[in-house]
């Protein structure tokens, strides 16, 4: 009778674990947070995603596969890709490029993350020649059912007239065909609200990438920083618990967890956790 109890009992446990293991995750995940991992091991990396619940990812390279041999890891996986990185230079002159990697990955979303400019300073010039280049190509990519969003990466919030540069590119992008994909840590590394943020221009960002932030981590305007400052969301001081409440009245659709460090793979457990405490 013992044996029976201890048999049903590691039963349960077990049926237990297999339903937490298939709980799917609260927000999705930017696969260049195991960029490490995946480097060794894609089919492995993209398993253990899974394991984890992520349902949802954005795409940061194939690490060697075809883009068609990826979108197939994903399905196998049950992952959705939602997003995927594009150049600013492919974005200024190869756009059919873009839109054919759109499609061979089924993702709804083309991200850039970074304008060019010389050194750590953003110029005027810079951001005219970003606002150029994203106007064009954000109406050809929603000729092709592609929506355009700029990720911001720190610089933008230098000074300029009576804002900031990031105020510059809002008000001179085309809302309808080019919108914003908000890293939280770039906002607050800069010195800024990332809460402020959304609330100033609600329906901008249709993305989100949640980074947390180690107290004590110098601000920084050049989109620089000590990738080892990534924590465990909600215990740094990017103040994520308010962001998310803020995001869902702002129109954020997507939101995906990058964490940069070393310890990503380790912290993420932790990250989704909060995330879920949150609800």
């Amino acid at each position: 009778m013992k044996a029976t109890s201890t048999f049903l009992f590691a039963g349960l446990l077990l049926c237990t674990l297999v339903v937490m293991a298939q709980k799917p995750a609260p927000v999705g995940l930017q696969l260049y947070s195991f960029r490490n991992q995946f480097a060794k091991d894609v089919p492995g990396t993209m398993a253990k995603v899974k394991e984890m619940g992520f349902r949802e990812a954005e795409i940061a390279g194939t690490y060697g596969l075809s883009l068609s041999d990826f979108r197939k890891l994903l399905d196998q996986n049950g992952i959705k890709a939602i997003s995927t990185g594009a150049s600013f230079e492919d974005l200024d002159s190869n756009v059919p490029k873009i839109v054919a990697e759109a499609k061979a990955l089924g993702v709804k979303y083309i991200v850039c993350t970074w304008i060019p400019h010389t050194g750590d300073a953003f110029t005027i010039q810079d951001a005219d020649r970003a606002v150029d280049v994203f106007n064009t190509a954000g109406k050809l990519l929603a000729g092709n059912d592609l929506t355009l969003c700029y990720h911001n990466h720190g610089y933008e919030f230098q000074t300029y007239k009576d804002g900031t540069f990031f105020d510059y590119l809002a008000d001179n992008l085309d809302p309808k065909s080019v919108h914003f994909e908000m890293d939280v840590f770039w906002v607050k590394s800069p010195g800024y609200d990332p809460v402020a943020l959304l609330q100033k221009y609600p329906k901008r960002f249709l993305l989100m990438h949640l980074k947390d932030r180690k107290p004590g981590t110098p601000d920084s305007q050049t989109g620089h920083s000590d990738v080892e400052s990534n924590v465990v969301l909600g215990q740094g001081d990017v103040g994520i618990a308010a962001i998310m409440k803020q995001a869902k009245k702002s129109g954020v659709k997507h939101y995906f967890i990058e964490d940069e460090s070393s310890r990503s793979m380790e912290q993420m457990p932790g990250s989704l956790a909060f995330l879920e405490g949150l609800k």
